[in-house]
Protein backbone atom coordinates (compact mmCIF):
# COMPACT_ATOMS: atom_id res chain seq x y z
CA UNK A 1 0.00 0.00 0.00
CA UNK A 2 1.47 3.52 -1.08
CA UNK A 3 1.69 6.38 1.61
CA UNK A 4 -0.95 8.52 -0.24
CA UNK A 5 -3.10 5.49 0.28
CA UNK A 6 -2.26 4.28 3.87
CA UNK A 7 -2.79 7.96 4.98
CA UNK A 8 -6.42 8.08 3.65
CA UNK A 9 -6.66 4.96 5.00
CA UNK A 10 -5.75 5.98 8.48
CA UNK A 11 -7.71 9.42 8.47
CA UNK A 12 -10.51 10.53 10.41
CA UNK A 13 -14.20 9.96 8.92
CA UNK A 14 -14.54 12.89 6.42
CA UNK A 15 -10.44 13.98 5.74
CA UNK A 16 -10.14 11.95 2.68
CA UNK A 17 -10.62 15.30 0.78
CA UNK A 18 -7.74 16.86 2.77
CA UNK A 19 -5.54 13.86 3.16
CA UNK A 20 -2.51 14.93 0.69
CA UNK A 21 -2.63 18.00 3.57
CA UNK A 22 -3.27 15.97 6.37
CA UNK A 23 -1.40 12.95 6.28
CA UNK A 24 -1.64 10.70 9.39
CA UNK A 25 0.57 8.11 8.12
CA UNK A 26 4.36 7.57 10.02
CA UNK A 27 7.38 7.44 8.50
CA UNK A 28 7.55 3.10 9.22
CA UNK A 29 11.87 2.68 8.89
CA UNK A 30 13.08 2.05 12.22
CA UNK A 31 16.46 1.38 11.86
CA UNK A 32 19.49 3.05 13.45
CA UNK A 33 21.29 5.99 11.65
CA UNK A 34 24.44 5.22 10.02
CA UNK A 35 27.65 7.17 10.12
CA UNK A 36 27.69 9.97 7.63
CA UNK A 37 29.79 13.04 6.39
CA UNK A 38 29.54 15.30 9.11
CA UNK A 39 29.83 19.17 8.14
CA UNK A 40 32.12 20.69 10.18
CA UNK A 41 31.98 24.63 11.26
CA UNK A 42 33.66 27.01 9.21
CA UNK A 43 35.41 30.08 11.43
CA UNK A 44 32.74 33.08 11.72
CA UNK A 45 34.87 35.24 14.30
CA UNK A 46 32.48 35.09 17.25
CA UNK A 47 29.20 33.85 15.65
CA UNK A 48 29.89 30.33 16.22
CA UNK A 49 28.12 27.45 13.33
CA UNK A 50 27.25 23.64 14.32
CA UNK A 51 28.36 20.43 13.07
CA UNK A 52 25.76 18.85 11.15
CA UNK A 53 25.48 15.55 10.47
CA UNK A 54 22.56 13.87 8.48
CA UNK A 55 20.99 10.78 9.20
CA UNK A 56 20.57 7.76 6.86
CA UNK A 57 18.09 6.25 7.22
CA UNK A 58 15.58 8.67 8.88
CA UNK A 59 14.98 7.74 12.57
CA UNK A 60 11.36 7.34 12.93
CA UNK A 61 10.36 10.08 15.39
CA UNK A 62 8.74 7.83 17.73
CA UNK A 63 11.70 5.18 18.14
CA UNK A 64 14.18 8.10 19.24
CA UNK A 65 11.85 9.71 21.24
CA UNK A 66 11.80 6.45 23.41
CA UNK A 67 15.67 6.22 22.80
CA UNK A 68 16.07 9.67 24.32
CA UNK A 69 13.29 9.82 26.74
CA UNK A 70 14.71 8.86 30.05
CA UNK A 71 17.81 11.24 29.38
CA UNK A 72 17.20 14.64 31.74
CA UNK A 73 14.82 17.23 30.37
CA UNK A 74 13.96 15.49 27.15
CA UNK A 75 11.76 17.70 25.35
CA UNK A 76 9.85 16.64 21.81
CA UNK A 77 8.49 19.59 19.71
CA UNK A 78 6.06 16.98 17.68
CA UNK A 79 4.51 17.63 14.44
CA UNK A 80 2.23 14.19 15.02
CA UNK A 81 -0.06 15.70 12.39
CA UNK A 82 1.82 15.91 9.21
CA UNK A 83 1.21 19.35 7.29
CA UNK A 84 3.06 21.00 4.91
CA UNK A 85 3.10 24.06 6.33
CA UNK A 86 1.98 23.73 9.86
CA UNK A 87 3.19 19.92 10.42
CA UNK A 88 6.55 20.10 8.15
CA UNK A 89 9.54 19.80 11.02
CA UNK A 90 9.74 18.07 14.37
CA UNK A 91 12.53 18.58 17.24
CA UNK A 92 13.66 16.23 20.32
CA UNK A 93 16.30 17.59 22.59
CA UNK A 94 17.50 16.02 25.97
CA UNK A 95 20.30 16.44 28.45
CA UNK A 96 20.62 20.43 27.68
CA UNK A 97 23.77 21.71 29.19
CA UNK A 98 21.86 24.34 31.32
CA UNK A 99 18.68 24.09 33.03
CA UNK A 100 16.70 26.60 35.31
CA UNK A 101 12.73 26.56 36.64
CA UNK A 102 11.48 29.85 38.10
CA UNK A 103 8.95 29.02 41.16
CA UNK A 104 5.84 30.77 41.03
CA UNK A 105 6.78 33.89 42.98
CA UNK A 106 9.78 34.53 40.39
CA UNK A 107 10.01 38.57 39.18
CA UNK A 108 10.72 37.87 35.85
CA UNK A 109 11.52 34.52 34.23
CA UNK A 110 12.18 36.02 30.42
CA UNK A 111 14.45 38.58 31.78
CA UNK A 112 16.69 35.29 32.54
CA UNK A 113 15.99 33.80 28.97
CA UNK A 114 17.23 36.15 27.45
CA UNK A 115 20.61 36.82 28.94
CA UNK A 116 21.79 33.51 28.90
CA UNK A 117 20.53 33.39 25.07
CA UNK A 118 22.64 36.44 24.27
CA UNK A 119 25.60 34.21 25.77
CA UNK A 120 25.67 32.01 22.48
CA UNK A 121 25.94 33.44 19.25
CA UNK A 122 24.85 31.42 16.75
CA UNK A 123 24.93 31.12 13.17
CA UNK A 124 22.16 29.06 11.48
CA UNK A 125 23.18 26.53 8.43
CA UNK A 126 20.68 27.26 5.77
CA UNK A 127 18.39 24.77 3.89
CA UNK A 128 17.83 22.97 7.61
CA UNK A 129 14.61 22.57 9.76
CA UNK A 130 14.30 26.46 11.19
CA UNK A 131 15.06 25.51 14.84
CA UNK A 132 19.38 24.66 15.78
CA UNK A 133 19.20 24.74 19.41
CA UNK A 134 18.73 26.94 21.96
CA UNK A 135 16.38 27.84 24.74
CA UNK A 136 12.89 25.02 24.88
CA UNK A 137 10.76 24.13 27.79
CA UNK A 138 7.56 25.54 29.73
CA UNK A 139 5.60 28.73 30.20
CA UNK A 140 2.87 29.16 32.44
CA UNK A 141 0.05 30.80 32.85
CA UNK A 142 0.95 32.96 35.57
CA UNK A 143 3.87 34.31 33.74
CA UNK A 144 1.42 36.91 32.80
CA UNK A 145 1.37 38.00 36.81
CA UNK A 146 5.22 39.04 35.88
CA UNK A 147 3.73 41.68 32.99
CA UNK A 148 0.56 42.62 34.21
CA UNK A 149 -1.35 43.18 38.08
CA UNK A 150 -3.34 40.23 37.75
CA UNK A 151 -4.58 38.21 40.88
CA UNK A 152 -2.94 34.59 41.13
CA UNK A 153 -5.57 31.64 41.65
CA UNK A 154 -6.37 30.85 44.87
CA UNK A 155 -5.83 27.56 44.83
CA UNK A 156 -2.61 25.69 43.54
CA UNK A 157 -1.65 22.09 45.02
CA UNK A 158 0.91 21.22 42.00
CA UNK A 159 3.15 23.97 42.61
CA UNK A 160 4.09 24.00 38.87
CA UNK A 161 6.92 26.37 38.08
CA UNK A 162 6.23 29.63 36.67
CA UNK A 163 8.54 28.76 34.18
CA UNK A 164 11.44 25.92 32.89
CA UNK A 165 14.01 26.11 30.33
CA UNK A 166 16.75 24.34 29.41
CA UNK A 167 19.43 25.66 26.89
CA UNK A 168 20.31 22.53 24.31
CA UNK A 169 23.35 22.42 22.50
CA UNK A 170 22.42 18.71 20.41
CA UNK A 171 19.03 18.89 18.32
CA UNK A 172 17.69 16.24 16.50
CA UNK A 173 15.94 17.94 13.69
CA UNK A 174 13.49 16.34 11.20
CA UNK A 175 12.19 17.93 7.59
CA UNK A 176 9.15 15.50 7.20
CA UNK A 177 8.39 17.16 3.71
CA UNK A 178 11.84 16.69 2.62
CA UNK A 179 11.75 12.50 4.32
CA UNK A 180 15.18 14.38 6.18
CA UNK A 181 16.34 14.07 9.27
CA UNK A 182 19.84 15.46 10.98
CA UNK A 183 22.17 15.65 14.28
CA UNK A 184 23.03 19.26 15.00
CA UNK A 185 26.08 20.13 17.49
CA UNK A 186 27.09 23.45 18.92
CA UNK A 187 29.12 22.91 21.59
CA UNK A 188 28.05 24.88 23.48
CA UNK A 189 28.81 26.17 26.66
CA UNK A 190 32.53 26.26 25.69
CA UNK A 191 33.38 29.92 23.94
CA UNK A 192 36.71 29.13 22.85
CA UNK A 193 36.81 27.76 19.27
CA UNK A 194 38.81 24.64 19.57
CA UNK A 195 37.09 23.53 22.63
CA UNK A 196 33.72 24.30 21.37
CA UNK A 197 34.55 22.09 18.31
CA UNK A 198 35.92 19.62 20.22
CA UNK A 199 32.80 19.32 22.56
CA UNK A 200 30.25 19.25 19.15
CA UNK A 201 32.00 16.44 17.84
CA UNK A 202 31.95 14.72 21.41
CA UNK A 203 28.24 15.16 22.06
CA UNK A 204 27.29 14.20 18.79
CA UNK A 205 28.62 11.09 19.70
CA UNK A 206 26.87 10.32 22.62
CA UNK A 207 23.72 11.16 20.94
CA UNK A 208 24.15 8.85 17.74
CA UNK A 209 25.08 6.41 21.15
CA UNK A 210 22.12 7.14 22.75
CA UNK A 211 19.90 6.85 19.72
CA UNK A 212 21.22 3.07 19.03
CA UNK A 213 20.62 1.93 22.83
CA UNK A 214 17.38 -0.04 23.99
CA UNK A 215 14.20 2.09 25.11
CA UNK A 216 15.07 2.50 28.65
CA UNK A 217 11.47 1.75 31.31
CA UNK A 218 10.19 5.05 31.98
CA UNK A 219 7.91 4.65 34.70
CA UNK A 220 8.63 6.69 37.86
CA UNK A 221 7.25 6.24 41.65
CA UNK A 222 5.49 9.43 43.62
CA UNK A 223 3.87 10.15 46.32
CA UNK A 224 0.40 11.17 45.10
CA UNK A 225 -1.87 14.13 46.81
CA UNK A 226 -4.70 12.88 48.50
CA UNK A 227 -8.27 14.07 48.06
CA UNK A 228 -7.72 16.11 50.90
CA UNK A 229 -4.89 17.81 49.95
CA UNK A 230 -6.50 18.64 46.24
CA UNK A 231 -9.09 20.93 48.24
CA UNK A 232 -11.74 18.59 47.37
CA UNK A 233 -14.35 21.53 46.90
CA UNK A 234 -12.56 21.78 43.89
CA UNK A 235 -12.64 17.95 42.92
CA UNK A 236 -16.07 17.24 41.80
CA UNK A 237 -16.96 13.82 41.14
CA UNK A 238 -17.49 13.40 37.05
CA UNK A 239 -20.92 12.55 35.76
CA UNK A 240 -20.23 13.42 31.86
CA UNK A 241 -17.96 10.18 31.28
CA UNK A 242 -19.01 7.27 32.33
CA UNK A 243 -16.05 5.56 30.89
CA UNK A 244 -13.94 7.07 33.58
CA UNK A 245 -15.05 7.13 36.81
CA UNK A 246 -12.27 8.47 38.45
CA UNK A 247 -12.37 11.56 36.63
CA UNK A 248 -13.13 14.28 38.50
CA UNK A 249 -13.62 18.39 37.94
CA UNK A 250 -13.06 21.58 39.33
CA UNK A 251 -16.49 22.24 38.70
CA UNK A 252 -19.90 20.52 39.39
CA UNK A 253 -21.86 20.41 35.49
CA UNK A 254 -23.85 23.34 37.93
CA UNK A 255 -20.86 25.36 39.01
CA UNK A 256 -19.74 25.74 35.60
CA UNK A 257 -23.03 26.43 33.80
CA UNK A 258 -22.99 29.40 36.86
CA UNK A 259 -19.45 30.35 36.13
CA UNK A 260 -20.37 30.74 32.29
CA UNK A 261 -23.81 32.83 33.22
CA UNK A 262 -21.29 35.31 35.51
CA UNK A 263 -18.97 35.44 32.43
CA UNK A 264 -21.88 36.79 30.44
CA UNK A 265 -23.31 38.84 33.23
CA UNK A 266 -19.61 40.43 33.20
CA UNK A 267 -20.08 41.22 29.52
CA UNK A 268 -23.65 42.58 29.64
CA UNK A 269 -22.30 44.51 32.39
CA UNK A 270 -19.43 46.18 29.53
CA UNK A 271 -16.83 44.83 31.60
CA UNK A 272 -15.22 42.59 29.03
CA UNK A 273 -16.20 41.71 25.46
CA UNK A 274 -14.59 37.73 25.68
CA UNK A 275 -13.44 35.68 28.56
CA UNK A 276 -11.83 31.94 28.59
CA UNK A 277 -13.76 29.82 31.00
CA UNK A 278 -11.94 25.97 31.72
CA UNK A 279 -12.56 23.08 34.03
CA UNK A 280 -9.83 21.59 35.24
CA UNK A 281 -9.85 18.03 35.22
CA UNK A 282 -8.07 15.70 37.20
CA UNK A 283 -7.51 11.79 37.16
CA UNK A 284 -4.80 9.62 38.83
CA UNK A 285 -1.81 9.03 37.25
CA UNK A 286 0.35 5.77 36.38
CA UNK A 287 3.53 6.71 36.22
CA UNK A 288 4.53 6.35 32.74
CA UNK A 289 4.81 9.92 30.93
CA UNK A 290 5.95 8.34 28.06
CA UNK A 291 3.19 5.68 26.89
CA UNK A 292 0.68 8.68 28.17
CA UNK A 293 2.35 10.71 25.24
CA UNK A 294 2.87 8.22 22.96
CA UNK A 295 -1.12 7.04 23.38
CA UNK A 296 -1.94 10.79 22.96
CA UNK A 297 0.14 11.56 19.87
CA UNK A 298 -1.45 8.27 18.08
CA UNK A 299 -5.00 8.94 18.98
CA UNK A 300 -5.12 12.73 19.19
CA UNK A 301 -2.00 13.65 16.11
CA UNK A 302 -1.67 17.89 16.41
CA UNK A 303 0.75 20.12 14.27
CA UNK A 304 2.00 21.49 17.19
CA UNK A 305 1.94 18.98 20.10
CA UNK A 306 5.05 18.33 22.92
CA UNK A 307 6.50 16.44 25.52
CA UNK A 308 8.45 18.16 28.30
CA UNK A 309 9.96 16.66 31.09
CA UNK A 310 10.61 19.34 33.88
CA UNK A 311 12.11 18.14 37.38
CA UNK A 312 8.84 17.13 39.12
CA UNK A 313 6.43 17.51 36.37
CA UNK A 314 5.96 16.67 32.73
CA UNK A 315 3.85 18.13 29.75
CA UNK A 316 2.39 16.09 27.36
CA UNK A 317 0.41 18.27 24.57
CA UNK A 318 -1.71 17.49 21.37
CA UNK A 319 -2.13 21.06 20.91
CA UNK A 320 -3.35 22.63 17.33
CA UNK A 321 -2.77 25.51 18.03
CA UNK A 322 0.64 27.65 17.33
CA UNK A 323 0.60 30.77 20.12
CA UNK A 324 3.37 32.91 18.01
CA UNK A 325 6.16 32.27 15.41
CA UNK A 326 9.11 34.62 14.66
CA UNK A 327 11.54 34.01 11.29
CA UNK A 328 13.60 35.95 9.33
CA UNK A 329 11.51 38.80 11.26
CA UNK A 330 7.85 37.87 10.78
CA UNK A 331 6.09 37.32 13.10
CA UNK A 332 2.65 34.99 13.09
CA UNK A 333 0.06 34.03 15.50
CA UNK A 334 -3.21 31.39 14.50
CA UNK A 335 -5.72 31.83 17.14
CA UNK A 336 -8.46 29.29 17.40
CA UNK A 337 -11.46 30.23 18.23
CA UNK A 338 -14.97 28.23 16.88
CA UNK A 339 -15.35 24.36 17.58
CA UNK A 340 -17.64 21.54 16.38
CA UNK A 341 -17.41 17.66 17.26
CA UNK A 342 -16.44 15.50 14.33
CA UNK A 343 -18.62 13.71 13.13
CA UNK A 344 -18.31 9.09 12.01
CA UNK A 345 -20.76 10.08 9.19
CA UNK A 346 -18.66 12.08 6.36
CA UNK A 347 -21.86 14.18 5.68
CA UNK A 348 -22.96 15.51 9.10
CA UNK A 349 -19.31 15.68 9.35
CA UNK A 350 -19.35 18.58 6.49
CA UNK A 351 -22.48 20.26 7.66
CA UNK A 352 -21.07 20.66 11.06
CA UNK A 353 -18.15 22.61 9.55
CA UNK A 354 -20.35 24.64 7.17
CA UNK A 355 -22.79 25.18 10.17
CA UNK A 356 -19.43 27.06 12.25
CA UNK A 357 -18.12 29.22 9.58
CA UNK A 358 -21.72 30.40 9.22
CA UNK A 359 -22.17 31.00 12.84
CA UNK A 360 -22.42 34.17 13.46
CA UNK A 361 -21.99 33.99 17.84
CA UNK A 362 -18.17 31.64 16.48
CA UNK A 363 -17.16 33.82 13.75
CA UNK A 364 -17.42 36.89 16.80
CA UNK A 365 -15.70 35.29 19.01
CA UNK A 366 -12.65 34.56 16.47
CA UNK A 367 -12.65 38.30 15.26
CA UNK A 368 -12.60 39.53 18.76
CA UNK A 369 -9.33 37.74 19.78
CA UNK A 370 -7.93 38.50 16.18
CA UNK A 371 -8.48 42.03 17.24
CA UNK A 372 -6.53 41.72 20.17
CA UNK A 373 -3.76 40.18 18.56
CA UNK A 374 -3.08 42.45 15.94
CA UNK A 375 -3.30 45.07 19.02
CA UNK A 376 -0.38 42.82 20.37
CA UNK A 377 1.66 42.59 17.73
CA UNK A 378 1.39 46.33 16.52
CA UNK A 379 3.27 47.26 19.81
CA UNK A 380 6.36 45.10 18.40
CA UNK A 381 5.67 45.29 14.51
CA UNK A 382 6.91 47.73 11.67
CA UNK A 383 3.55 50.36 11.26
CA UNK A 384 0.60 49.20 8.85
CA UNK A 385 3.01 45.76 8.68
CA UNK A 386 0.12 43.94 10.35
CA UNK A 387 -2.61 42.01 8.18
CA UNK A 388 -4.74 39.15 8.67
CA UNK A 389 -3.76 36.83 6.45
CA UNK A 390 -6.09 34.48 6.96
CA UNK A 391 -10.15 34.70 9.04
CA UNK A 392 -12.18 32.35 10.23
CA UNK A 393 -10.66 29.21 7.89
CA UNK A 394 -11.92 25.81 8.51
CA UNK A 395 -9.42 23.51 9.90
CA UNK A 396 -9.79 20.14 10.83
CA UNK A 397 -8.67 17.40 13.18
CA UNK A 398 -8.72 13.99 14.71
CA UNK A 399 -11.87 14.72 16.63
CA UNK A 400 -12.85 18.43 16.59
CA UNK A 401 -13.34 21.04 13.77
CA UNK A 402 -11.71 25.07 14.43
CA UNK A 403 -11.98 28.14 12.60
CA UNK A 404 -8.49 29.19 13.12
CA UNK A 405 -7.15 33.08 11.76
CA UNK A 406 -3.52 34.01 10.99
CA UNK A 407 -2.62 37.30 12.23
CA UNK A 408 1.01 38.43 10.23
CA UNK A 409 3.41 41.40 10.67
CA UNK A 410 7.00 42.54 10.52
CA UNK A 411 9.33 42.81 13.37
CA UNK A 412 10.85 46.35 14.15
CA UNK A 413 14.86 46.64 14.93
CA UNK A 414 14.99 47.71 17.98
CA UNK A 415 12.68 44.71 18.99
CA UNK A 416 13.53 41.07 20.29
CA UNK A 417 11.82 37.98 20.60
CA UNK A 418 11.61 38.80 24.15
CA UNK A 419 9.93 41.41 23.38
CA UNK A 420 7.14 39.75 20.97
CA UNK A 421 6.59 37.71 24.29
CA UNK A 422 5.97 40.41 26.80
CA UNK A 423 3.61 41.93 24.33
CA UNK A 424 1.47 38.76 23.93
CA UNK A 425 1.80 36.59 26.68
CA UNK A 426 -0.75 35.29 27.17
CA UNK A 427 -2.12 34.25 23.96
CA UNK A 428 -5.16 35.88 23.87
CA UNK A 429 -6.90 33.08 22.13
CA UNK A 430 -6.93 31.93 26.22
CA UNK A 431 -7.73 35.02 27.88
CA UNK A 432 -10.61 37.25 26.00
CA UNK A 433 -10.76 40.59 25.49
CA UNK A 434 -9.49 42.87 26.88
CA UNK A 435 -6.79 41.11 28.00
CA UNK A 436 -5.95 41.80 31.63
CA UNK A 437 -10.04 42.50 32.48
CA UNK A 438 -10.40 38.90 31.46
CA UNK A 439 -7.76 37.52 33.19
CA UNK A 440 -8.53 39.14 36.75
CA UNK A 441 -12.48 37.55 35.39
CA UNK A 442 -10.72 34.02 35.28
CA UNK A 443 -8.76 34.43 38.75
CA UNK A 444 -12.33 35.72 40.18
CA UNK A 445 -13.96 32.67 38.53
CA UNK A 446 -11.83 30.03 38.48
CA UNK A 447 -10.41 28.52 41.91
CA UNK A 448 -7.53 26.93 40.56
CA UNK A 449 -4.43 27.59 38.93
CA UNK A 450 -4.67 27.04 35.20
CA UNK A 451 -1.39 24.60 35.72
CA UNK A 452 0.13 23.27 32.22
CA UNK A 453 -3.25 24.93 30.42
CA UNK A 454 -1.74 27.54 28.84
CA UNK A 455 0.77 28.98 26.54
CA UNK A 456 3.24 27.86 25.96
CA UNK A 457 5.95 25.09 24.97
CA UNK A 458 8.04 25.82 22.52
CA UNK A 459 11.62 27.29 21.89
CA UNK A 460 14.22 30.40 21.15
CA UNK A 461 16.86 29.71 19.04
CA UNK A 462 20.29 30.94 19.56
CA UNK A 463 19.79 32.85 16.66
CA UNK A 464 16.68 34.77 17.65
CA UNK A 465 14.14 31.87 15.58
CA UNK A 466 11.22 31.47 17.77
CA UNK A 467 7.98 29.29 17.77
CA UNK A 468 5.58 28.67 20.57
CA UNK A 469 2.19 27.02 20.83
CA UNK A 470 -0.59 27.16 22.90
CA UNK A 471 -1.12 24.47 25.78
CA UNK A 472 -4.35 23.42 24.90
CA UNK A 473 -5.09 19.57 24.36
CA UNK A 474 -2.99 19.69 27.08
CA UNK A 475 -1.61 17.24 30.36
CA UNK A 476 0.16 18.18 32.71
CA UNK A 477 1.87 15.12 35.13
CA UNK A 478 3.07 16.18 38.91
CA UNK A 479 2.21 14.63 42.13
CA UNK A 480 0.67 11.63 41.21
CA UNK A 481 -2.23 13.20 38.94
CA UNK A 482 -2.81 14.55 35.20
CA UNK A 483 -4.28 17.82 34.62
CA UNK A 484 -6.52 18.14 31.92
CA UNK A 485 -7.92 22.28 31.76
CA UNK A 486 -10.65 22.61 28.75
CA UNK A 487 -12.77 25.47 28.46
CA UNK A 488 -13.75 28.00 25.75
CA UNK A 489 -14.50 31.44 25.05
CA UNK A 490 -17.36 32.91 26.55
CA UNK A 491 -19.20 36.05 24.40
CA UNK A 492 -23.10 37.64 25.27
CA UNK A 493 -24.08 34.94 22.76
CA UNK A 494 -23.02 32.12 24.96
CA UNK A 495 -24.80 29.37 26.00
CA UNK A 496 -24.08 27.81 29.07
CA UNK A 497 -24.97 25.06 28.56
CA UNK A 498 -23.52 24.37 25.04
CA UNK A 499 -20.43 26.08 26.42
CA UNK A 500 -19.83 23.17 28.81
CA UNK A 501 -21.16 20.47 26.18
CA UNK A 502 -17.82 22.04 24.06
CA UNK A 503 -15.29 21.37 26.81
CA UNK A 504 -15.80 17.91 26.74
CA UNK A 505 -15.88 17.62 23.07
CA UNK A 506 -12.55 19.45 23.54
CA UNK A 507 -11.49 16.65 26.36
CA UNK A 508 -12.18 13.80 23.95
CA UNK A 509 -9.03 13.29 22.42
CA UNK A 510 -7.21 13.32 25.85
CA UNK A 511 -9.73 11.08 27.66
CA UNK A 512 -8.64 8.48 24.49
CA UNK A 513 -5.23 8.42 25.78
CA UNK A 514 -6.29 7.92 29.50
CA UNK A 515 -8.16 5.21 28.05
Amino acid sequence: MGAFDRARKLAPPGAQAKVSLRAYFMIQDESQPSEQTIVSPQSGGEIATPLVQELRPVPDVEAAFRALASRPHCVLLDSAMRHAELGRYSFLMADPFAYEEWPIDSPDPLKDMERRCAEFPTRIVGELPPFQGGAAGFLSYDLGSCLEVIPRARHDEFQIPLAAIGWYDVVLAWDHGAGKAWLISHGWPEKEESLRRLRAQQRMGEFQAWLKEPPQHHKTVVDRLTMDQLAPQFAMPNTTNARLPELTSSFSREAYLAAVQQAIDYIYAGDVFQVNIAQRLLYPDDCDPVGLYLRLRNRNPATFAGYFSGKNFQIASASPERFVRLQNGQLETRPIKGTRLRSRMPEADLFAGDELQASVKDRAENVMIVDLLRNDLSRVCEADSVRVRDLCRLEVYQTVQHLVSVVEGQLREDCSPIDVLRASFPGGSITGAPKVRAMEIIADLEPTVRAGAVPGSGLLGFDGTMDWNILIRTLSIAKGWRQLPVGGGIVAQSDPKAEYAETWHKAEGMLRALR
